[in-house]
C-alpha cells in the first residue's frame, strides 16, 4: 500500500519518479529542524525539499524558502542568517486546524464571548 501511495500521490511525501531523481542527480545540502531534507543538483542549477510527513510548503522556514528561490547562494546550514530578539519562531500555516487563530466572540472558541453590541431584531 506504502508503495502505491508513493507511486500515485505526492501529498503524501515524495513520489517514486523524485526518489529516484534524487538519488541519480541529488546533493544534499541541508535538514531543518522539522526533519525537511533539502537537495540541489551538483551544477546548483535546481533546489528542492523532501518534506517529513505531509508536503506543505508552509512548513518550510522563511531561511531555507530564501534558498530554495534562490534569493541567497548559501544554505542556511553554512550561512546562518542573522535574526532580531523580537522575531518569534517559524510556525507553518495552521488554518483550517483547531490550533488556528480564532478572534474574541468566534464560535470556534470554546467558550465565545457574550456580545453586548448587537440586538436581535424581531418583527412586530
Amino acid at each position: 500500500m506504502n508503495f502505491l501511495l508513493r507511486l500515485l500521490t505526492w501529498w503524501n511525501g515524495q513520489t517514486l519518479g523524485t526518489q529516484i531523481f534524487t538519488a541519480r542527480n541529488g546533493v544534499k545540502v541541508g535538514e531543518d529542524d522539522q526533519g525537511n531534507v533539502f537537495y540541489q543538483t551538483r551544477d546548483g542549477k535546481r533546489r528542492w525539499v523532501i518534506y517529513n510527513g505531509e508536503s506543505e510548503a508552509s512548513r518550510v522556514s522563511p531561511d531555507w524558502h530564501g534558498w530554495l528561490h534562490f534569493t541567497w547562494n548559501e544554505p542556511p546550514t553554512r550561512a546562518a542568517l542573522p535574526h532580531k530578539s523580537w522575531e518569534k519562531p517559524h510556525l507553518e500555516n495552521l488554518t483550517g486546524t483547531t490550533l488556528a487563530y480564532a478572534p474574541a466572540g468566534s464560535i470556534r472558541r470554546a467558550a465565545p464571548a457574550e456580545r453586548r453590541d448587537y440586538e436581535a431584531w424581531s418583527p412586530e
